[in-house]
């Protein structure tokens, strides 16, 4: 929060024709260049809607990734239909049978290896229901620079849902958890396409599998998971990125040494001291080791129904609405300045639907001359953390949260 301080500081000597200081200069407070895809990207974001989907964003078709078009977080849940899909193996069931389907407990650490029906989940214990943020760990990949390689997605990849189900922890206990547990792998029913293909599993440390908030969902906005998001089960792990959440999720496994598959380890690592340390994977960590999983999701806000390019009229009131999240510290905070970071007014925070969801602002926009205009928006949370103003550049392009930047015409 001292750097804010220090930025209003500067931003008042700013107006008063004095020089920021050098991290405000560094940052280039004034000069955050609108995102823009690679040109290739570009050309290849058409619509097209699979079963059951309205026309999303295609960005691969094998595998599956489709991304939301921003116009559906103008809504506090997005709906099913329109949820971003993102898959990882190219073999997925198209329509599993939730009557025959199993969910299997097992590993080195159980007491008791078990198996449950989907009937044996929803009547044995206790059902639990709460709104999170399921963000892919890449979104916004695209506007990195340099470029890096990955699905090149916008701002897209991520749904806020109403999840309901049993917590893990529940779960667990029947099969009951061993004093040498140390993670619980996840593995769900896709398959790749090449046997030689790394199945999809990944683990969570067992203390965040048995966190309260952690479930096992069935449901979402109140009706079954859609087959692109994970029919007939997937893990919900709020504040995490959505690598951890599991579809089709069909087998557990208690574990007394660190998982050492590949999606753990190389894949979905950011570098050592990068970013906040506030939910650490230890066990994932090589003592000595320059990388780490990447965990929380990172403070971040953006824009819903304004897009760059967009004609306003000046004189006019426009109430422009956006999103703000984090990993579930809570937002407290939305700012918005019209003068590229000169200034900052608070935005309006809409209803609170948990620490996990993102929070809709609002805020009343006025231009007054016409011509070239932005606005910027900044979210900052009870911890006191908030955006960054230049890219922290990491080689799997993820945690993109920079200060967006809208450019406007005003008319």
């Amino acid at each position: 929060m001292k750097q804010r301080r220090d930025f209003l500081k500067a931003a008042g000597a700013a107006g008063a024709g004095l020089t920021l200081p050098a991290w405000a200069q560094a940052a280039g407070l004034f000069d955050i260049p609108t995102p823009t895809l690679p040109s290739g990207d570009v050309a290849g974001s058409v619509l097209h809607a699979l079963p059951g989907k309205k026309p999303l964003i295609k960005r691969t078709y094998r595998p599956t990734n489709y991304e939301t078009p921003v116009e559906y977080f103008n809504e506090a849940l997005t709906p099913n239909d329109a949820f971003f899909v993102r898959w990882h193996l190219a073999d997925i069931p198209q329509a599993p049978d939730e009557k025959s389907w199993k969910l299997k407990i097992g590993g080195d650490a159980a007491d008791t290896p078990a198996e449950f029906s989907m009937q044996d989940l929803k009547t044995q214990f206790e059902q639990v229901e709460l709104v999170a943020l399921c963000l892919c760990s890449g979104n916004r990949r695209g506007f990195f620079e340099p470029h890096v390689p990955g699905v090149e997605w916008s701002y897209g990849a991520m749904g806020n849902a109403r999840w309901k189900g049993v917590r893990l922890k529940d779960v667990l206990a029947k099969a009951g958890v061993k004093k040498e547990a140390i993670e619980v792998s996840l593995n769900g029913a896709d398959k790749g396409s090449l046997d030689k293909t790394p199945d999809f599993i990944k683990s969570l440390p067992v203390w965040k599998a048995l966190d309260d908030n952690t479930i096992l969902a069935w449901e979402m906005n109140g009706q079954p998971l859609p087959v692109h998001n994970g029919y007939p089960l997937r893990l919900v792990v709020p504040g995490w990125t959505a690598t951890y959440w599991t579809k089709m999720i069909d087998e557990i496994n208690i574990i007394s040494k660190p998982w050492s598959g590949f999606w753990m380890n190389p894949a979905y690592r950011v570098p050592l001291g990068k970013f906040p340390a506030i939910d650490r994977f230890v066990s994932q960590e090589a003592p000595g080791g320059t990388n780490t999983p990447i965990t929380s999701i990172v403070v971040n806000s953006m824009f819903t129904n304004i897009q760059p390019g967009a004609k306003l009229a000046s004189g006019r009131t426009h109430v422009l609405k956006g999103i703000a999240w984090d990993d579930g510290r809570g937002i407290v905070l939305v700012e918005v300045s019209e003068d590229g970071g000169r200034s900052w007014r608070d935005a309006k925070l809409e209803k609170d639907l948990g620490k996990y969801s993102w929070r809709q602002f609002s805020y009343p926009y006025t231009p007054r001359k016409r011509g070239a205009a932005s606005v910027m928006a900044r979210a900052t949370n009870a911890a006191g953390n908030t955006q960054t103003f230049s890219l922290i550049w990491n080689p799997a392009g993820y945690n993109h949260n920079v200060v967006q930047k809208v450019d406007l015409h005003i008319a």
